[in-house]
């Protein structure tokens, strides 16, 4: 017998204790709306870039904020909008984000200046992290039975794994034929649509029991979380800025006809980020014994320490590390090597979304068949096997050659991973800690992002000035570009490989601490009404 799923519709309708919200895939398609938002929304302001700088007259030195606002307030804020939507009713949470991530866009759209570009983007990834885990949560309790929630975590992981492509591409368009602001105004027309429909036609879900916060755990939590994402990109924007510095150094000294060379300075070596990143993870430790002690914690341990979720959320960390740092470099290398257009590198981003969306497919099919191990194990393999393809990619290489085969690879293997890894990472959470465990999903991803974009950067920056010393070394002209340009490569290539070893890491990690069968996927957990 299918499992109950306890919901009261908007339209005030009790569906029968024994049998699931009949529009619960209507439900599934309006709340995916929102979930694309929240993944390309990462991504589809970074083609922008540069004509948001120029337009609102932004520093090289402050220009990053136009990201990190967004990544810092949506990484910290995480847990605790996870814990609201259990508390205060996840459809509540889903409008009230949704709603909130309408008006931040909005006012991003119209900012004259820079404070209120920053601000805009804060307010984005504040709503951003109510929005995330109430929508995962809204799919855990409408979606109960084995298979069919296999396919809606398809639907998910094909959004999570390929929304990322999808933003360069709406970027690069939105950008090169209207204006940088629509990047932001695209958003309004989707998440007024999805709140409206929502109204009417996704049930409201909501914890059992005791529903007081955990304040003290969640002051620090989020103070943790965002000093760790805030660290970490700091180190990731210094090795950046770093290499920009020495190579406009050399390419002056070249220009004079000297061969001195100035290797840029590791972006480790910035202490103010290793007090944030040290002062973060202290927050999380206090967090954690803050948790231990609390009889209503923001997160209970359990959701952590249960070997299966506790594999995925570590899979999820690398996953994210490795996924984030190839789009990043891989967007370079077709815009700064092969000189292609905003547009251009947004339709050679597309393969991996297509390879997201087959594996999704199939992936949805095959968990309740063979369970969530296999899948993550071959997701990881592949998705690093398509990292490393790229890895061999050069200064010339056509993009039929290399770029598309890698991306299908990588985009088929984060089809397989996403899929079991949503499914597994909520696997007997409860009625209580759906969105907690939702929240805890999105976060190891965004904290894995920051990291893996701050370790890949700076791995690649001690490559190209490697690279630079010893062509120089070996007679090559200083004043020769081509130097530049292979050099460039070699750093993109290098972030390429190391991605794949956190990807090959990751699948490891699945296949020693996931023990979850197919029989373990049935979920025969209920959702209390709301009154």
């Amino acid at each position: 017998m299918t499992d109950p799923v306890h919901t009261t519709a908007a339209d005030g309708a009790q569906p029968p204790a024994d049998e699931p919200y009949e529009r619960r895939w209507l439900a599934l398609g309006i709340i995916s709306m929102t979930v694309l938002l929240v993944v390309l929304d990462a991504t589809i302001v970074n083609i922008a870039l540069p004509a948001v700088t120029t337009d609102l007259d932004i520093s090289t030195a402050s220009q990053q904020w136009i990201v990190t606002a967004y990544t810092l307030t949506f990484g910290g804020f995480l847990l605790l909008g996870g814990r609201i939507a259990d508390f205060w009713g996840r459809k509540r949470a889903y409008l009230a984000g949704a709603a909130g991530f309408a008006l931040a866009s909005a006012l991003g759209g119209v900012a004259q200046n820079e404070a209120m570009l920053f601000g805009a983007r804060a307010l984005q990834g504040v709503f951003a992290a109510l929005l995330a885990p109430a929508s995962l949560a809204l799919i855990t309790v409408l979606f109960t039975e084995p298979k069919e929630r296999a396919k809606a975590f398809g639907v998910y992981g094909a959004l999570a794994g390929g929304g990322a492509a999808i933003g360069l591409l709406m970027g690069g368009i939105l950008t090169e034929y209207a204006d940088w602001r629509w990047c932001f105004w695209v958003n309004l027309p989707i998440a007024l649509l999805a709140i409206v429909l929502a109204i009417r036609f996704v049930p409201e879900s909501k914890a059992p029991g005791d529903t007081s916060y955990d304040i003290p755990g969640a002051v620090l939590i989020t103070a943790g979380l965002a000093s760790i994402v805030y660290g970490f990109t700091r180190v990731a924007e210094a090795a950046q800025a770093n290499s920009a510095e020495a190579r406009a150094a050399n390419q002056a000294a070249q220009a004079q006809g000297s061969t001195t060379l100035v290797s840029p300075e590791s972006g480790w070596a910035d202490g103010l980020a290793w007090v944030f990143i040290v002062g973060g993870v202290v927050l999380v430790a206090l967090f954690v014994a803050t948790e231990l002690r609390t009889r209503n914690p923001l997160l209970p341990m359990r959701i952590v320490l249960d070997r299966n979720r506790g594999g995925a959320y570590l899979t999820s960390t690398l996953v994210g590390a490795g996924l984030i740092g190839a789009f990043f470099f891989l967007s370079l290398y077709f815009q700064q090597v092969l000189d292609y257009s905003p547009v251009q590198a947004g339709l050679a981003s597309l393969p991996t979304t297509l390879g997201v969306f087959i594996a999704a497919g199939a992936a949805s099919v095959l968990v309740p068949k063979i369970g969530p191990r296999p899948l993550m194990i071959a997701g990881g393999l592949f998705a690093a096997a398509g990292l490393f393809t790229l890895s061999f990619v050069g200064v010339d290489t056509g993009f039929w050659q290399l770029p598309f085969p890698g991306e299908l690879l990588l985009g088929l293997g984060l089809g397989f991973t996403f899929v079991p890894l949503s499914n597994l990472a909520l696997i007997g959470a409860g009625p209580r800690d759906a969105g907690a465990a939702s929240a805890m999903l999105n976060a190891t991803q965004q904290v894995g992002a920051s990291i893996g974009t701050a370790v890949l950067a700076s791995l690649s920056v001690a490559a190209i000035s490697s690279y630079t010393a010893d062509a120089l070394t070996s007679g090559g002209d200083p004043r020769d570009p081509a130097i530049g340009l292979e050099a460039q490569v070699e750093g993109y290539t290098t972030a390429f490989t190391w991605a794949s070893v956190l990807l090959v890491i990751g699948a490891l990690v699945s296949a020693f601490l996931v023990k979850a069968t197919k029989e373990d996927l049935p979920a025969d957990d209920a959702v209390v009404p709301v009154a």
